[in-house]
């Protein structure tokens, strides 16, 4: 059988559009209208991933976002936003709050499944992977406990911006251009979506503290990551 899917969305149209292109990609879904549907059916079984529009009619999707986030049963579901809105500020807001990745109104169908196709094969990957610890100064990533420590002090992460560390932590010295980078962490070439790299680039730097100066920025390129 397929993964689960949960799509949160007001909009029935868009629901409908949405969970038709995901069945016909294997998927098993379903929709919900408000947040107070999708937090009954939540108890009743958990998603494989869940996809969530901010605006809604009973509670924000950003605030949905941490209370899973926030959960030890929940806080380990992917999560993709999926927003008008395409500020910067926006998406910022919905990484720091924990989503593992964004997709912008309007999208195309192929983007969608591509996404969320991603997000599940990173998750499998992580859960199936011994991992190793990783250190740069007093920065340290554990692959198999899934924590981050940067001066001894825990650092929270999103799904995404623990990959996007790893890789860069694992080659350590080396420029990584912006392509590059999407195509490892996202499994995808999506032109003009560089930014998605520069946003999570910004998120993590901000987590890390004095730490984020280890991560450098190669103008034109890149990104590289040393002490």
């Amino acid at each position: 059988m397929g993964k689960w899917i949960y799509y949160v969305e007001d909009d029935t149209s868009i629901r409908e559009l949405v969970l038709y292109a995901l069945k016909t990609a294997e998927f098993q879904v379903m929709g919900f209208e408000n947040a107070a549907s999708f937090y009954k059916r939540m108890k009743e079984q958990q998603p494989d991933l869940i996809l969530l529009d901010i605006m809604l009619p009973d509670e924000d999707g950003v605030s949905i976002l941490k209370k899973l986030k926030s959960r030890p049963d929940t806080e380990n579901i992917p999560v993709i936003m999926m927003t008008a809105k395409s500020s910067e500020y926006d998406k910022v807001l919905g990484l720091d709050s924990g989503a593992d990745d964004y997709i912008t109104k309007p999208f195309g169908v192929m983007e969608l499944i591509s996404r969320v196709k991603a997000v599940i094969r990173r998750s499998d990957r992580s859960k199936g992977s011994a991992g190793e610890v990783l250190k740069i100064g007093e920065l340290v990533l554990d692959e198999q406990k899934h924590e981050v420590y940067a001066r001894g002090q825990a650092v929270s992460l999103t799904f995404k911006e623990f990959e996007l560390l790893s890789y860069l932590m694992k080659n350590r010295g080396l420029v990584l251009s912006r392509d590059k980078i999407l195509n490892t962490i996202w499994n995808y070439e999506y032109e003009g979506e560089s930014r998605t790299v520069d946003v999570h680039i910004g998120s993590l730097r901000q987590k890390l503290g004095t730490c984020g100066d280890f991560i450098k920025t190669i103008r034109g390129i890149g990104y590289k990551i040393e002490d």
